[in-house]
């Protein structure tokens, strides 16, 4: 099933594992909607500067940012409303899933990367 899927901390930089998720979920039929404030697109994917931007319904938001970064961002998420947010390796945000939570959203700590390739996305 085809999900719209928010990448927080995208990155046009080949080595990232942000840039390679979002290739990926490319590859595997996701719509992707890139997050980032200083490029417009990435690998021809139009970027939104910020989650305030995102005009469509997201299914899943996959975050590859720190912590602290993320914090000011939670109420935008619950905003959002995503059906669950996921916390890649080195992004896990423990002081932000009370809100998530509490508005109903499910937390995953997992590699968007392995979801894909071993079918539990």
């Amino acid at each position: 099933m085809s999900e719209t899927v928010v990448v927080l901390g995208a990155s046009p930089k080949v080595d990232r594992y942000s840039h390679k998720a979002i290739k990926m979920l490319g590859e595997y039929g996701h719509k992707v909607v890139p997050v980032n404030p200083y490029h417009a697109q990435i690998d021809g994917i139009d970027c939104v500067k910020d989650v305030d931007e995102i005009t469509v319904p997201a299914d899943t938001v996959t975050v590859y940012m720190r912590e602290s970064h993320l914090l000011p961002l939670i109420g935008h998420l619950v905003k959002l409303a995503p059906r669950r947010v996921i916390f890649n390796p080195g992004a896990e945000a423990p002081a932000a899933y009370p809100a998530l939570e509490e508005a109903g959203i499910d937390i995953e700590e997992a590699c968007t990367l392995v979801l894909l390739r071993t079918d539990q996305f």
